[in-house]
């Protein structure tokens, strides 16, 4: 199965960025992420094997969530991937610390793991176009107080995410 560890917005947040994302829309066109995919990617670990998902559960165990505030205020666009998303200019250095802990974890147990660095930010448009001028939009607040992993299930639509366990700070 394909897994990944992830913030997930709460309903408030996801509510904002839903409208964020039809504002971006607008300008660059493209698909919407589906609502209930909004997340923030910690750790994406490809597929991994049924016997070894109690391993990522242990590995997460490890680790100490904690409570971030993280506050989602620039909008950009990644031509290479022609993909629109929303990102915190500042990341707390808690944030930073915790996905490092999460990633060593990982190493440790030797669970694979893209080891690309974090960024912090929502895909909130796929196949978009380069805007002339990416729109300002004002910031949105989000308290963070746990973490998941997450099965990416893909289906003929697009994929839908499973939260298969989460911790909690």
């Amino acid at each position: 199965m394909r897994l990944f560890f992830a913030l997930w917005p709460d309903e408030g947040v996801r509510a904002q960025l839903a409208h964020w994302a039809r504002e971006l829309r607008a300008v660059c066109g493209g698909r919407l992420v589906r609502a209930e995919n909004l997340h923030v990617t910690l750790a994406f670990l490809g597929s991994v094997d049924d016997a070894r998902v109690a391993e990522v559960e242990r590995a997460a165990g490890e680790v100490t969530p904690r409570v971030v505030s993280l506050v989602f205020d620039q909008s950009g666009y990644w031509k290479h991937n022609r993909i629109a998303w929303a990102g915190a200019s500042t990341v707390p250095a808690e944030l930073d610390a915790f996905v490092a802990e999460l990633r060593g974890a990982l190493a440790r147990s030797h669970i694979g793991f893209d080891t690309k660095g974090f960024v912090s930010h929502i895909t909130l448009l796929r196949d978009a176009r380069e805007p002339k001028v990416m729109p300002g939009l004002g910031p949105i607040r989000w308290k963070i107080e746990e973490f998941a992993l997450v099965r990416s299930v893909t289906l003929p639509r697009g994929s839908r995410y499973e939260a298969l366990n989460s911790w909690h700070a």
